[in-house]
């Protein structure tokens, strides 16, 4: 017999919601109706395929009995991929989830995001807190990695095939390529559009909602990590043993703290 468990965790076909300006987010639901929904939101290059399917967060989820709500954000996955700045900045990220969460009739939701998905729910927390119970946001602040990726390098790579030099440059185009369906012209045009304004977390303004900080024991930005948690009324922080940036969605001990704390009552 076939795990039911197992059936859960299969990439179902997208159901897509129209953005305000027109773009179409591809999403992905798990679970049963009636059960409380988390919203999963992939981080830079990724897909909610890549950072919550194949990591195994869906079918913890789904087995601790939530309903899970996947988005492939704007530039990524199924959704739309354009190719210009304008179209990703913060504000343009966070409308996507809000129209996303209008379309599913969802009052409130319980939030999990991973780097560019944790800084888009942070913003997400603070600009319509009333839509977002409590978050799980891994590997923040992320709001400017994209500033040391070196755009004119990236872009002449995508357009021509031209060697990028830059080793963090190079990181960012060898992670956009291990996603199949990436689009590099699209992250690139990602990168310029989180220049756009200030992309940063501001402590100065954190969410009040209880919030959970998970970064790798290996990340460079594992003390500024800290350094937003302490900054949160309600922020708690766990640091992920051995994990660096991009392999910490699939550390055991971060889905095990996100379930116990989406689990918690009060």
């Amino acid at each position: 017999m076939v795990d039911a468990i197992s059936t859960l965790t299969e990439m179902p076909a997208p159901q897509y919601v129209m953005s305000a300006d027109g773009r179409r987010i591809a999403t992905y639901l798990w679970g049963e109706e009636d059960a409380p929904t988390v919203l999963c939101v992939h981080g830079f290059a990724s897909s909610c395929r890549d950072n919550w399917v194949s990591t195994g967060w869906v079918r913890d989820l789904t087995r601790a009995g939530f309903r899970v709500l996947g988005v492939d954000q704007r530039g990524h996955g199924a959704s739309d991929k354009p190719h210009e700045a304008s179209a990703f900045s913060m504000d343009a990220l966070v409308d996507d989830l809000v129209t996303v969460l209008d379309t599913y009739l969802l009052d409130t939701v319980q939030y999990a995001g991973y780097s560019l998905g944790a800084r888009v729910g942070w913003q997400v927390a603070v600009q319509v807190p009333d839509r977002i119970e409590r978050a799980v946001l891994g590997g923040i602040p992320d709001g400017r990695p994209l500033a040391r990726l070196q755009i004119e390098q990236a872009r002449a790579y995508a357009e021509h095939g031209t060697p990028v030099d830059d080793p963090v440059t190079r990181n960012y185009v060898t992670l956009a390529e291990r996603v199949a369906g990436n689009d590099i012209r699209a992250l690139v045009a990602l990168a310029g559009g989180m220049r756009i304004g200030d992309a940063d977390p501001d402590p100065e303004h954190p969410p009040m909602q209880r919030i959970l900080f998970a970064t790798g024991s290996n990340d460079a930005i594992l003390e500024r990590s800290k350094g937003l948690a302490d900054a949160t009324p309600n922020g708690v922080f766990v640091e992920l043993p051995d994990r660096h940036h991009f392999n910490a969605p699939g550390s055991r001990v971060f889905r095990q703290a996100a379930v116990e704390f989406f689990s918690e009552r009060g």
